[in-house]
């Protein structure tokens, strides 16, 4: 019985199930102690923010896969948001898809810039993107003054109607198309980084980058293009941020890049790489966000320790991979069962294959 649980469940998989576990207790709680809580307002409410966070954490996800870090994705996703306000401000009549392009564009040219530093001009990770975080942000702080805000009024009326669209109803609760949007990106990715060449190069780089090398892999552009494409995330995730809230400063987005992470590292995505999926970072993103709103209306406490509790889950989750994940995958590969995406014979059978 031991070896089948052995055989079809990975460390990984168990931790995403704690985290339902998890997730599930705080609803319990929360609910015998916050009147209204289990609302549709709040529903509304906390899945929305959640689907942008998530939108985040998995652009962060395909980063950290590959054993890098992107701290500048709050500062794109303020970025981006602000300046697609500002582009509908003076040009209303624009389409719904030509924003939504912009955003996204100019959200994966930021990333290209972060990514083209660290792949190509060998800087690491953190000091990269740790420099464009300020730079991006400076760049709203810098903007010209009188036009610093974006407010609703100046908007065009069709992306107001957007934020308070409802998909469908299940029962009182209402799927918003921002919370779409967050599954359709789930699905996509989860399914990128599970069955396509891409996806495996990413857990091969991240989890043995000698064998990557040895094996012949283009880890430079694999590495550019997942932080393309965790810019482009963010740049979505910025559209979003726009439609969800519609008045914003130069400070919007301010802090994401740590909820991003933390929602990863959470949800079980390894900062040494190689490890994670898709569904562990929405799954950390709707902990740490059910978690947050929970407690700022949780009037026992201050809202101090609300920042403080993000810190701590990131603290605490590298700390369970350090030792318990880790302690659990040597069980696993001591029983002859392999648990990592890609060892390094399929590393050199990708290139062999990718000759051919």
């Amino acid at each position: 019985m031991m070896q089948r649980v052995k055989r079809y469940f990975r460390p990984e998989q168990l931790r995403e199930l704690s985290l339902v576990f998890l997730i599930l207790l705080i609803f319990l709680f929360f609910g015998t102690q916050i009147e209204g809580y289990f609302s549709p307002r709040t529903f509304n409410r906390v899945t929305s923010d959640v689907a942008i966070i998530a939108v985040v954490a998995m652009g962060e996800t395909l980063v950290l896969l590959t054993r890098n870090f992107d701290l500048s994705v709050g500062s794109i996703v303020g970025l981006t948001a602000f300046f697609t306000g500002k582009l509908l401000t003076f040009n209303p009549d624009l389409l719904p898809v030509g924003a939504l392009l912009f955003a996204i564009g100019l959200g994966a040219a930021l990333g290209t810039l972060n990514g083209v530093l660290v792949a190509y001009g060998k800087v690491p990770s953190l000091i990269v993107t740790l420099g464009t975080l300020a730079i991006y942000r400076s760049i709203l702080v810098a903007f010209p003054a009188g036009t610093k805000n974006v407010v609703t009024q100046d908007l065009p009326q069709w992306l107001l109607d957007l934020g308070g669209m409802q998909l469908f109803s299940i029962g009182e609760f209402d799927i918003k198309p921002v919370v779409a949007v967050g599954l359709v990106m789930l699905v996509i990715f989860q399914l990128v980084t599970s069955y396509t060449r891409f996806g495996r190069r990413l857990y091969a780089i991240g989890s043995n980058p000698e064998a990557a090398r040895v094996g012949g892999l283009p880890s430079q552009r694999i590495v550019l293009f997942a932080f393309i494409l965790c810019g482009a995330m963010a740049g979505l995730a910025g559209f979003m941020f726009l439609v969800r809230y519609g008045n914003l400063t130069p400070a919007a987005a301010q802090g994401m890049e740590l909820q991003g992470i933390a929602a990863a590292v959470v949800g079980g995505v390894s900062t040494l790489g190689g490890v994670g999926t898709m569904i562990g970072a929405m799954l950390g993103a709707l902990m740490i966000n059910l978690l947050q709103q929970s407690l700022l209306r949780w009037l026992v406490i201050s809202t101090f320790w609300v920042g403080a509790l993000l810190g701590l889950m990131i603290l605490i989750s590298v700390t369970i991979d350090a030792v318990i994940i880790n302690r659990l995958r040597n069980i696993w590969t001591q029983q002859g069962l392999e648990i990592n995406p890609v060892d390094e014979t399929k590393v050199v059978n990708e290139k062999e294959s990718h000759d051919a």
